[in-house]
């Protein structure tokens, strides 16, 4: 079995483990739990475009290059700035733990799902 292959089931086995027990305990954290997986699997799936675009950017002009970087850098260090401020700071220290690592874990389940799901489309698509 691949790495890729077992981190993401040993990554949906965690999320699975921490949400059901939120939510068979009922614990207050269970909407963040959630929360934090979906920001996770987004950031996931914003880390995969900007590598993509990256990867194109080999035959751009320079300037189209400063451009692309000036429009990410000045979307993202605002949004981090906002995240970590008014989110992470202000959430309680029991709430903290639990919420960052769902957050890892969504990053890196959806890292790798999306890896296995384009090999099995190109997989998917040789075979035709």
């Amino acid at each position: 079995m691949k790495k890729a292959n077992i981190i993401m089931w040993l990554t949906v086995l965690i999320a699975a483990v921490m949400l059901a027990k939120a939510f068979i305990l009922n614990e207050d954290i269970k909407l963040f739990l959630l929360i934090f997986f979906g920001i996770g699997s987004g950031l996931a799936f914003l880390r995969l475009f900007v590598n993509n675009s990256i990867k194109k950017m080999k035959d751009k002009d320079w300037k189209v290059k400063v451009l692309f970087f000036a429009v990410l850098l000045g979307f993202g260090f605002p949004f981090q700035s906002w995240f970590r401020n008014e989110v992470l700071f202000s959430m309680g220290s029991d709430f903290l733990a639990g919420s960052i690592t769902l957050l890892v874990v969504g990053l890196l389940f959806m890292t790798t799902f999306f890896g296995y799901a384009v090999n099995k489309f190109h997989v998917g698509n040789a075979e035709e």
